[in-house]
């Protein structure tokens, strides 16, 4: 499981599928999320298997996510701002 950093500076609030997160300043989305207990942040197409963030760098898009109203953003590559409102994809229309 993962750790939240000893020892945080500074702190921001998010929030993640209506859930208010303070969270430490300076980190990207995932890594946040995934130090707050949050690690499936999507669910696949095909048999909605739990998804979560995997490579952590940009090339996987495992990670992605609905920041401040746009969607498809890779929570690995964006970093964690005052206020930012964060949810899941919406699944498909079946």
């Amino acid at each position: 499981m993962f750790q939240k950093p000893p020892e945080v500076r500074e702190a921001v609030q998010i929030t993640f599928e209506g859930e208010s997160l303070q969270v430490g300043a300076g980190q990207t989305v995932a890594a946040a999320l995934m130090a707050e207990g949050h690690l499936t942040l999507r669910s696949s197409v095909v048999g909605r298997q739990p998804r979560a963030a995997y490579c952590m760098m940009g090339v996987c898009f495992e990670c992605l996510l609905e920041i401040d109203g746009h969607p498809n953003q890779q929570a690995c590559m964006v970093l964690v701002r005052e206020g930012m409102q964060i949810h899941r994809p919406s699944p498909l229309l079946e």
